[in-house]
């Protein structure tokens, strides 16, 4: 994929380039790309759920799960899902449907609220800041904006965000408060952190007593291959090292079972979910039980969470190995790309010249093929090298994706090959 055409061949290269543009231009697509949206396939398999939990009321220990209470959730849901994010029962939190509002929420507290190990309010501080690694996850960094904490930067690497940087920026300056974590196959390039990251993480030296690492396993049992990857305990290397309150652990059902009516969990040490349900108890009644007891009847344990997985799976591998498949015949041995193979997730991050990643999605979206726009990947949507595409094959059918992709293989080649003739 690193091959170049010779001086001489690229203006045939252009030339065709630009014919296969106008042609994809007037296919009159509508096509989107955009997010990472389960397909209407994958929320098929979890229909089931519409008809539970049938005339059942109560929950394993009895609760009325129609009444008001419960903030901490069903504990027979939380014991399925302790083992597929590595918290143990008692810690762990099934709240409403979305972990998104979880950590929007950890933010306002600890923003208007005493963090444990805080000094003062957050709200309280001249600066807050918060270390992204890059490519990353856009929701996060738009929290960060709603919220005016700053953004930091920091590099992506095969085994997790560069520790050296990271270890050097919380060492220093009190003012940083806390990382943003996918720590499997994360979005948007399926990497899965290293063990030697996860213990570094755990125990590196932070100059603000409150840090917080916001560990959002938004993938913890989404896999696209027969070798599922795992990744070491946060919450335990926490513990030993003698930071117990330093990860706070996020996930859901959202591309599970139902993305708009799943279940959000929240796990941490004991003092951050007391200091969580604190707060919670002043803003709910306690969460949806009614949902929650349809997800432990759909779901029944965490063997029943892999095999629904598997099921997932069957619907989602076909699609990213469309993607890999057209990519690699469209662009390899161009040197105009580069691309993720994950092995699970969500998400393809496809690497451009340096300069085009914003001239592709523009070309991109007058052909009819809506794309995540270009910078989302960073923070404040400013990607400084302007190369870095977010693909999310999940939704579209196969053919559509196949079309999409191909068309987007077409925008690469236009604006790849315009660039090296100027």
């Amino acid at each position: 994929m690193t091959t170049e055409p010779s001086p001489d061949a690229l203006p045939g290269l252009l030339d065709q380039a630009r014919q296969d543009y106008q042609a994809l231009a007037g296919l009159g697509l509508a096509l989107d790309l955009t997010r990472g949206k389960p397909a209407p396939e994958q929320l098929g398999l979890s229909d089931p759920l519409l008809s539970l939990p049938g005339g059942q009321r109560t929950s394993a220990d009895g609760t009325d799960v129609r009444n008001y209470g419960g903030l901490q959730g069903l504990p027979e849901l939380r014991e399925i899902f302790a083992e597929v994010l590595q918290v143990p029962v008692a810690q762990l939190l099934a709240a409403g449907n979305s972990s998104l509002e979880l950590m929007h929420d950890c933010l306002v507290h600890a923003l208007l609220s005493v963090i444990p190990g805080a000094e003062s309010r957050w709200v309280d501080q001249e600066r807050i800041a918060f270390l992204c690694p890059v490519p990353g996850y856009d929701r996060h960094f738009a929290l960060c904006e709603r919220f005016g904490i700053d953004m930091i930067p920091v590099p992506m690497t095969a085994d997790g965000p560069d520790m050296e940087t990271v270890e050097r920026l919380v060492a220093d300056d009190p003012t940083v408060k806390g990382i943003w974590c996918v720590p499997k196959y994360s979005n948007p390039d399926g990497v899965c952190y290293s063990d030697a990251t996860v213990a570094r993480l755990a125990a590196m030296s932070t100059a603000a007593p409150d840090f917080r690492i916001f560990w959002d396993n938004a993938y913890a049992a989404h896999h696209l291959t027969d070798e599922p990857v795992e990744i070491a305990d946060l919450l335990a290397a926490c513990a030993e090292a003698g930071n117990p309150d330093r990860a706070f652990v996020f996930g859901s059902t959202s591309k599970i079972t139902a993305a708009g009516a799943g279940v959000a969990f929240f796990g941490s040490s004991p003092a951050n979910v007391q200091w969580l349900l604190g707060n919670n108890a002043k803003r709910s009644i306690g969460p949806d039980k009614i949902n929650q007891l349809r997800h432990v009847l759909f779901l029944r344990d965490a063997d029943g969470v892999r095999a629904h997985m598997e099921r997932q799976r069957a619907l989602l591998q076909p699609k990213f190995e469309a993607v890999a498949r057209i990519l690699d015949a469209e662009l390899g041995g161009t040197g105009l790309a580069t691309w993720t193979s994950p092995k699970g997730g969500y998400f393809v991050t496809l690497e451009v010249p340096d300069g085009c990643a914003e001239e592709v999605v523009r070309r991109a979206a007058e052909a009819g093929i809506v794309l995540t726009p270009a910078g989302a990947t960073h923070p404040y949507g400013d990607d400084p090298r302007d190369a870095v595409i977010r693909i999310a094959p999940s939704y579209p059918g196969l053919a559509e994706l196949e079309q999409a992709i191909a068309g987007l293989a077409v925008c690469v080649r236009l604006v790849g090959y315009e660039q090296r003739a100027r």
